[in-house]
């Protein structure tokens, strides 16, 4: 099972269920099916075209919503992060191997958008079940006594945004439950990816699972030595029978 990690990260506050805020993916799937010829029913098609676009996250899929948006003429389009803004160079505690924190600007970002940083999404405010605003708050980030992360609002930094389509773009938390894997009643661990043994084993006799699909969403160096890990046990397996 290397089916990876498909269940987008939402964001359970009030008003997600107005009509105009979407998963990033919902919308860039449609536009892939007419760039490929394929007839969308008109009330399966999701536009941006004259809307107000705010894209709640970074990352590819973010940049991917960016560019879309505005080849579908879009009135405007912003990009918000929770996170800082990144520095334009690498820095002296940034070193390889680690992936270096800075500043990434797409092809799509010069098509032009405002992007900004350090924002937290409060509520999404709509009329007659539309979306019509979102309300954020500036954050700060510190560390706390034992050096780990943490964010604090900022007072009187609450201001609303004009957004007639959200695009949640906020990553992958892991692989999705509905359909195979329920079927196959594999056994998952406290995170809701595939349970698997030492040896990519899962709770399921001669089903191994490797991955975004065991591990959550990861980087793609790990899903390739997790995949040579389940060859060689899948291979270890089979000799033994």
């Amino acid at each position: 099972m290397a089916v990876g990690a498909e269940k987008p990260r939402d964001l359970p506050v009030e008003g997600r269920d107005l009509e105009g805020v979407l998963f990033a993916m919902d919308f860039l799937t449609l536009q892939n099916k007419i760039n490929s010829g394929k007839n969308v029913p008109e009330k399966e098609m999701i536009s941006a075209k004259n809307k107000n676009v705010l894209v709640i996250g970074g990352g590819d899929t973010g940049s991917d919503c960016v560019g879309t948006s505005i080849r579908q003429q879009a009135k405007s389009v912003t990009q918000i992060e929770i996170l800082p803004k990144p520095p334009e160079k690498r820095s002296e505690q940034d070193q390889w191997p680690y992936w270096p924190n800075i500043l990434r600007t797409s092809s799509s970002h010069q098509e032009g958008c405002e992007r900004r940083w350090s924002l937290s999404t409060k509520q999404f405010i709509g009329e007659n079940g539309k979306l019509k605003q979102v309300e954020v708050v500036e954050v700060e980030w510190n560390k706390d006594e034992n050096g780990r992360w943490g964010m604090t609002e900022i007072p009187g930094t609450a201001e609303k945004i004009d957004a007639d389509l959200v695009l949640l773009s906020m990553g992958f938390t892991q692989p999705v439950h509905n359909g195979l894997l329920d079927a196959l009643d594999l056994e998952y661990d406290q995170r809701g990816n595939v349970k698997v043994s030492s040896k990519k084993q899962t709770s399921v006799n001669k089903i191994f699972a490797a991955g975004d699909a065991e591990k959550g969403a990861s980087l793609v160096v790990h899903a390739i030595e997790a995949g040579k890990v389940a060859a060689r046990e899948i291979d270890a397996y089979l000799e033994e029978k």
